[in-house]
């Protein structure tokens, strides 16, 4: 990754902070995208010269499209986005769900990932290739009791990811999800504190550290994760962690 960008959505915490550090330590150029500056501009000023901060809500394109082209003028390209930015509150069965908050998560889950490719597809066609990740769930391709404005998103964004496989892989961009199964994050205690489900049942020590997809992000921007593109890597499979070194 040396002397590479890549853009992270939802990189003021969690996953997409860890992504920051790891992209940064590989020697990339980070742009660091969230909608709150004061964190991410925070994390840019840790990291050094080679980081910046772009305050963005990826449900709105226009802000999507200006903060890749505020990382070409920085950077001069865009070699790896990384779709992390996603919400899983209020969490509610469907019978009394909020309208307006069930689809605030599309907007952010689901056309946030859609605003990231579409802003960033002309830039890496021109170069004449690059990465997209997307950081998906379990919950992409499972029911769960509550979730089901985050199930129906991220199963969208899995789809999306195929799509741009399809599409775009003859163009040299490489598509791939990453299905992180349960990390220690903020959005952890969130569901912990909802009582809803079986996962807000597990202890903290049963999850992840946010290191581990990080990492995994990482590795999935080299050529051994080739056999992957267009479907999505799960971290709860053992020789898929071996493979990436996560102990």
């Amino acid at each position: 990754m040396q002397g590479k960008t890549v853009l992270i959505t939802g990189a003021s915490r969690g996953i997409g902070a860890e992504a920051g550090r790891v992209f940064a330590a590989a020697g990339a150029n980070v742009a660091l995208v969230a909608r709150n500056r004061d964190q991410i501009s925070a994390l840019a000023d840790a990291l050094g010269d080679n980081a910046i901060a772009l305050e963005c809500d990826v449900s709105q394109f226009a802000q999507v499209e200006q903060a890749v082209a505020d990382c070409v003028d920085r950077f001069g390209e865009l070699d790896v986005l990384i779709g992390n930015a996603g919400v899983i509150d209020p969490i509610f069965h469907l019978s009394n769900a909020d309208v307006a908050a069930w689809g605030t998560a599309i907007d952010i889950n689901l056309k946030g990932v859609f605003h990231g490719m579409r802003a960033a597809l002309p830039v890496m066609r021109a170069a004449g290739g690059g990465t997209v990740l997307t950081v998906s769930s379990g919950a992409a391709s499972n029911p769960v009791e509550a979730w089901s404005h985050y199930c129906a998103s991220k199963a969208g964004a899995k789809m999306l990811t195929e799509c741009l496989h399809l599409e775009e892989a003859i163009h040299g961009i490489r598509a791939l999800g990453l299905s992180p199964g349960t990390v220690a994050t903020d959005m952890q205690r969130v569901i912990k504190a909802s009582g809803i489900n079986a996962v807000s049942q597990l202890d903290w020590s049963d999850h992840i550290p946010a290191d581990w997809p990080a990492r995994a992000l990482l590795w999935m921007c080299t050529s051994d994760a080739d056999e992957f593109l267009g479907s999505e890597i799960s971290l709860r499979r053992e020789e898929i962690r071996q493979r990436i070194g996560l102990t």
